[in-house]
């Protein structure tokens, strides 16, 4: 779960202005989905020379569910290095602008090897639909599919929010249907939904006295936003009644607490 870092070092910790205890995604669907949506990385492989330094290389990869797949060069550095030790990891990083130690990168530890059979005929299928443009030389045979089986992953969401990933949190995750339509629903809501949003903060969380709200996020379980008080930028976090996996979804769910919001507030005055 995420930490708060609401309270500036050297003062008492602030108790965030939101339920602690409404469903948030986990460390490894925040992994899952930021991998799964970001498709480039840096390989890092152990050089042959000189002999056991990190060497790393920039690729494109698919998914073929919890499994980053590669199509490599026979002639590839990192191809020639994996052949002779096949430990790697792999570093994928959130695009974006502006701070980037603030964005999230998952750094995924395990062994590469070279594919074949029903797994090489699933890694194809997967890195093409990640990587189309790849289809005129997949099949030149100074070519071949390599998996990497992830041992171990670690999470960094930015400031204060990171853990090590169990590989078996790893492997069930699920990555978030929502991350396509994430850019576009935030948007949305800060230009054309202020009032709605603050309505939703004075109603079901903590946060009174603030002269701004805006959206960060939104995901399976629920939305982000970030509320400008006298005391600096604070977190909040709703949630939705079920999970959805559609942008209507969200739409009929963010109109249903904006009312709720509203009647909640008439109630109280």
């Amino acid at each position: 779960m995420s930490q708060s870092h609401d309270a500036p070092k050297g003062r008492k910790h602030r108790e965030p202005l939101y339920d602690k205890d409404i469903p948030t995604p986990t460390h490894g669907e925040r992994a899952r989905t930021l991998v799964a949506n970001t498709g480039a990385g840096t390989l890092c492989t152990l050089a042959r020379e000189p002999k056991g330094h990190p060497y790393g290389s920039f690729v494109v990869f698919g998914m073929d569910r919890a499994t980053p797949v590669f199509l490599v060069s026979h002639l590839a550095e990192h191809t020639r290095n994996m052949l002779v030790d096949d430990r790697v990891s792999l570093l994928v990083a959130e695009p974006g602008t502006g701070d980037a130690l603030a964005r999230g990168r998952v750094t995924l530890v395990g062994r590469a090897g070279q594919l074949e059979g029903a797994a090489a005929d699933s890694a194809r299928e997967a890195y093409l639909a990640a990587n189309p443009s790849a289809s005129y030389y997949i099949d030149f045979r100074d070519f071949s599919l390599w998996g990497l089986e992830v041992e171990s992953a670690r999470y960094i969401g930015g400031y204060g929010r990171m853990s090590w990933v169990e590989v078996g949190e790893w492997s069930t995750g699920e990555p978030d249907p929502m991350a396509g339509a994430q850019a576009r629903i935030v948007g949305h809501m800060n230009e054309d939904h202020q009032e709605a949003m603050g309505l939703m903060c004075r109603a079901f969380t903590r946060a009174e006295q603030f002269s701004e709200v805006t959206m960060t996020g939104i995901d399976r379980y629920g939305f982000e936003m970030s509320v400008k008080t006298e005391q600096g930028a604070r977190p909040i976090r709703l949630a939705f009644d079920g999970t959805i996996s559609t942008a209507k979804e969200a739409r009929e769910q963010l109109v249903a607490i904006t009312k709720k919001a509203r009647v909640q507030l008439n109630t109280a005055q």
